[in-house]
């Protein structure tokens, strides 16, 4: 049925009639959405109380729609819908009613507005616009822990009815969590859920409108809900022992093994430390940790010997850094386990038993002198023979040889001490008879140092320029050199020499010679009138013994030659001077004389001296 509007006059026929006297009178304006029969929908009907029904007046519609949507009968002052509406596409519509006269058009009345609402029906469904949703919370959280807010809309009029009056269900999901019908807040439901078991779950939350009752639209979305980690998993090794080995020709810091602890949790709740506790091999083996594996790696930190210790013993300990004092309880937090590490034999060179060698043998001995022995051993189990060699790089002129069966060294020929004092040599010890192909399957090498003991072989001689300067005018009594001795021999303690003058010249007349027992002696001036035109060089041969054992004997000749000098006794000139020889001085004489002085050139020779007319003594 349609609503029945009329129009009713206040005052009297005649009189003024005034607006605010008179108005529209109007019941229900209302129209059902979605109306699909087969005849317009009667709105309501307009009626003016100037109408006295014998046709005279027109009624015309105007405002939203009025035409397309509404039209109206203009005599009876029904409107009609003639489509179908929707109250979520618009919910009410202004419309304006007149009336006029039919002939004139004139208005009879003021223009007066009405609201047409459209009525709601349920025919929408609620919807969840922000879905799907995805949410976290930690695993192990208390039963009624909020995990998230879901919200669904519903487009029907919420203030007619119960078409927009949203519940809320879950459809999937239990009975790990729950949702709050009124408020769309998804719960846990389930203590101790653990994410190491599950992780992920989707839920399916259902909103249903007309408050959840039968014939009510529903709609549904996705929660996909991820439990977070928390510490709550101690670590674990897999296994109580872990076998290694190690071979004994490993150097620090190589690797030996591996472990790992497990932790199912993650990031920084399942990081693991780890650290050695105990055993027998905490001073040879060390522990770190793989920065990316995170496994504990276990090295060599002291050299290990198959043939001392054999086996070794640590005990590792993992454990957790960062522990969440909520589940603190839950713990301990750490693992231990045991590492058995057995030590290889390994092919290893022949040790010196020695940690060092030095010989000493004398200079001058014969070819095969024994100069000294090594020893090396095979300290591996098979205990192979040993052979010895000298590499000729270490002894170019092989100055020794060694007996490769048990390790003698000995001379070559004869040493001296003077020309190479020490001898570094070196000797290597090869293992012989694991492998018959491998002749080096095992080298030892141990330095050998190798002194030359000094003998008394080398006579002594004048430590400096044998030849002196003297003034003609020199007085009697004058020291006119201090002579001093050097020997290539080692000087052993106390050894000095002693010099005195040849027995031939012991007795000359213009020479002598006084040992100061310090290793030195001074020549003296015996007479003066020296004149180097009679003689301007002479010949002093002197003996030095080195008082060594034995003792070495050498005769020096010191040359002492005539200058002229002025009053000061600087010296003028050394040259020889052509001179006529004296009377008495015979050709045979002179002969004698050049004689004696080539025979004193010899270095190591009795001095012989000829004497005739003129000479030292």
């Amino acid at each position: 049925s349609g609503t029945v509007l009329h129009r009713q006059r206040t005052g009297k026929e005649g009189q003024v009639l005034h607006r605010s006297k008179r108005g529209w009178v109007w019941n229900q304006f209302f129209v059902i959405e979605e109306y699909t029969g087969p005849d317009p929908v009667l709105v309501g009907r307009l009626h003016s109380d100037v109408d006295s029904g014998v046709g005279n007046i027109k009624y015309i519609l105007s405002g939203e729609g009025a035409g397309t949507i509404f039209v109206i009968d203009d005599k009876t002052g029904n409107i009609h819908a003639t489509k179908t509406l929707d109250r979520e596409e618009q919910a009410q519509y202004t419309l304006t009613a007149q009336a006029v006269d039919r002939d004139t058009n004139k208005p009879l009345e003021p223009p007066s507005e009405f609201i047409v609402k459209v009525q709601d029906i349920n025919d929408n469904p609620p919807e969840f616009l922000h879905g799907p949703y995805y949410a976290r919370v930690p695993e192990m959280s208390n039963v009624g822990t909020s995990v998230v807010q879901v919200t669904a809309t519903d487009a029907d009029d919420p203030t007619y009815g119960n078409s927009a009056r949203l519940v809320y269900s879950i459809l999937q999901g239990q009975p790990y969590f729950s949702v709050e019908s009124q408020t769309g807040i998804i719960r846990t439901a389930l203590p101790n859920m653990d994410r190491e078991a599950r992780q992920e779950y989707d839920v399916v939350i259902q909103a249903k409108d007309m408050g959840g009752h039968m014939g009510g639209l529903s709609g549904t979305t996705q929660v996909k809900i991820t439990l977070t980690d928390v510490n709550d998993n101690p670590p674990k090794f897999p296994q109580s022992v872990y076998s290694m080995s190690v071979s004994e020709d490993k150097v620090p810091g190589e690797e030996v093994g591996r472990l790992k602890a497990k932790d199912p949790d993650l990031g920084d709740n399942g990081m693991v430390s780890y650290r050695l506790i105990d055993g027998d091999g905490l001073s040879m083996f060390e522990l770190s940790t793989d920065s990316e594996t995170r496994e504990a790696v276990i090295k060599l930190k002291k050299h290990v010997d198959f043939e001392t210790k054999r086996s070794y013993t640590l005990k590792v300990e993992g454990s957790n850094p960062y522990i969440d004092p909520q589940y603190i309880a839950w713990g301990p937090y750490k693992d231990e386990a045991t590492i058995k590490i057995s030590v290889e034999d390994a092919d290893e060179p022949p040790v010196f038993v020695a940690a060092s060698y030095t010989f000493e043998v004398e200079e001058n001995a014969p070819e095969g002198t024994a100069v000294g022995r090594v020893h090396a051993k095979d300290t591996d189990v098979a205990n192979n023979p040993v052979r010895y060699m000298i590499p000729l790089y270490t002894d170019i002129e092989q100055f020794f040889r060694v007996n490769p069966e048990d390790g003698m060294i000995t001379t070559t020929r004869p040493l001296d001490r003077e020309a190479q004092n020490w001898h570094n040599i070196s000797v290597s010890a090869t293992e012989i008879g694991r492998n018959p192909a491998l002749v080096f399957c095992g080298r030892g090498w141990m330095r050998v140092d190798i002194r030359v003991k000094d003998v008394n072989d080398n006579p002594p001689e004048f430590a400096t320029n044998n030849e002196v300067l003297m003034c003609e005018t020199v007085m009697p009594g004058r020291v006119i050199e201090t002579v001093s001795a050097v020997d290539k021999d080692e000087m052993a303690h106390r050894q000095h020499f002693t010099f005195s003058l040849a027995p031939e010249v012991a007795h000359n007349h213009n020479f002598s010679l006084k040992d100061n027992r310090d290793s030195t002696a001074s020549v003296y001036v015996l007479r003066k009138g020296f004149s180097r035109l009679t003689q301007d060089v002479y010949f002093l041969p002197i003996k030095i013994n080195d008082n060594g054992v034995p003792a070495m004997t050498s005769t020096n000749t010191l040359t002492i030659r005539v200058c002229s000098c002025d009053s000061r006794d600087t010296i003028l000139s050394c040259n020889v001077e052509p001179y006529v020889l004296p009377p008495g001085l015979s050709t045979g004489a002179l002969i004698a004389i050049l004689a004696c002085i080539v025979i004193l050139l010899g270095r190591h020779m009795k001095l012989i001296w000829i004497f005739a007319g003129a000479g030292i003594p």
